[in-house]
C-alpha cells in the first residue's frame, strides 16, 4: 500500500511546484523551511486543495474518478506527442552526447533504483478488479497489465530521448525543470515550456488519482482480511465506494503534504523500494502455488531481480542507498502498520 500512498503527497507537492513555474507570483509568502526547502502558502493551499478535489471525487464514485482519468490520460497524449515532436525536429544528434555522466554502470544503477516508483500503477489494474464493468473476463487484466509496461516504456525512452536530443546537455543540466528548459531553448519560445508543464500538471492529477484507487482499494482489502481495522471496509450504501479507506488516504495525504518539496526524493526513494518489496512478494507467493514450469521460471527471475532492487537501497556500499530519512519513514509507516493491525 505504501507504495500506491506515497505517489499521493508526491503528485500534490508536485502540481504546486509545476503551478509556480507557469505562475510565479505562487512562489511568494514563505511559510516555514522543511529539509531546508521553503514551503510558500500558495504552494500549500494548491497541494491541499488538489488532495481535497481528488478525495471528494473518489468518495463519490469510481465511475467519477475512472471518466477523470480517460479524459487526463488523452489529453496529456496529445501534448506529448506535439512537444516531443519538437523536440525532434529541433534538436540535433550530436546533444546526444555524452550518452553517460561519468561511470556507465553506475549511471544505470542509479536510474533502476528509482524505476519501482515511476513504474508503481502498471499493476494496479487487478485493484479495481470489482469494480470494473459487468462482464470484463480475467484473462484481460493480464493484457491490460502488459500494455501497461510496453506504453510506459515507450513513453519514457521517447520523452528522455526527446528531450536528450533537442539541446546539449549543459544547458540544462542544473535547472529544476529540465524537460521544459532544454525544449524551450531548442524551440525558442517560452510557450513550449508552458505547454510542456501543463502537460506535466495534466500528468499528476493522472498519477494521482490512479494511485489514490489503488491505496484506497488495498487498504480496503487489508480492512476486509483483517489485517488492519475491519473498519476500514465500509463501503458506502450509495456511493459503492470503500469511502472510509478513501477519507484515511486523503486526510494521510494532507498531512504528508506539510512536508513540502523536501519530501520528493525521499517519497521516490522509499516508494521505489516498497513497489520491489511488493513484487518479490507476488513471486514468492506464485512459487509457492507450484506453477507450471514456465511460471515457476518466471516467478524466480522476477524473485531475484525484486530482491536485487531491494538490496542495491539497503546495503551502504551501493551509490544511492537509503539515507537516514528514508529509514525514519520508512519506521514510521511499520509503527503505522502495527499499530492499525492492533486496534
Amino acid at each position: 500500500m505504501l507504495a500506491y500512498f506515497v505517489v499521493c503527497p508526491y503528485e500534490a507537492v508536485a502540481a504546486a511546484k509545476i503551478g509556480g513555474y507557469l505562475f510565479p507570483a505562487l512562489n511568494s509568502v514563505e511559510l516555514y523551511r522543511a529539509g531546508g526547502k521553503p514551503v510558500y502558502l500558495p504552494h500549500l493551499i494548491l497541494s491541499l486543495l488538489v488532495a481535497a478535489l481528488l478525495t471528494a471525487m473518489n468518495y463519490r464514485g469510481v465511475r467519477l474518478s475512472a471518466t477523470f482519468q480517460t479524459w487526463t490520460t488523452l489529453s496529456m497524449i496529445v501534448l506529448v506527442i506535439a512537444f516531443v515532436s519538437a523536440g525532434f525536429g529541433h534538436g540535433s544528434a550530436a546533444n546526444l552526447q555524452p550518452i553517460f555522466q561519468g561511470n556507465a554502470f553506475v549511471s544505470i544503477l542509479l536510474i533502476v533504483q528509482i524505476v519501482p516508483f515511476f513504474m508503481s500503477g502498471f499493476e494496479s489494474v487487478g485493484k479495481s478488479a470489482e469494480e470494473a464493468e459487468a462482464g470484463f473476463a480475467g484473462h484481460h487484466f493480464s493484457r491490460a497489465i502488459g500494455m501497461a509496461i510496453l506504453v510506459a516504456i515507450l513513453f519514457y525512452v521517447t520523452i528522455i530521448a526527446a528531450v536528450a536530443y533537442s539541446a546539449p546537455r549543459q544547458s540544462f543540466f542544473n535547472e529544476s525543470f529540465a524537460t521544459a528548459v532544454a525544449l524551450e531553448k531548442s524551440v525558442g519560445s517560452h510557450w513550449m515550456g508552458s505547454l510542456i508543464m501543463a502537460t506535466a500538471f495534466l500528468s499528476v492529477l493522472k498519477c494521482f488519482n490512479g494511485n489514490m484507487i489503488a491505496a484506497s482499494r488495498m487498504f480496503f482489502a487489508l480492512g476486509r482480511c483483517g489485517l488492519v481495522h475491519r473498519g476500514v471496509a465500509y463501503v458506502h450504501p450509495h456511493n459503492r465506494t470503500p469511502t472510509v479507506a478513501v477519507v484515511w488516504v486523503g486526510l494521510a495525504t494532507a498531512v504528508v503534504i506539510l512536508g513540502g518539496e523536501s519530501i520528493l526524493v525521499p517519497v521516490a526513494e522509499v516508494g521505489s523500494v516498497c513497489a520491489a518489496v511488493g513484487w518479490m512478494a507476488a513471486c514468492a507467493s506464485f512459487v509457492r502455488m507450484k506453477p507450471p514450469a514456465g511460471g515457476q521460471i518466471a516467478a524466480v527471475v522476477g524473485l531475484i531481480v525484486t530482491t536485487l532492487m531491494v538490496l542495491m537501497k539497503m546495503i551502504p556500499a551501493i551509490p544511492g542507498h537509503f539515507t537516514v530519512y528514508e529509514w525514519i519513514a520508512l519506521a514510521i509507516w511499520s509503527c503505522l502498520g502495527l499499530l492499525l493491525h492492533a486496534v
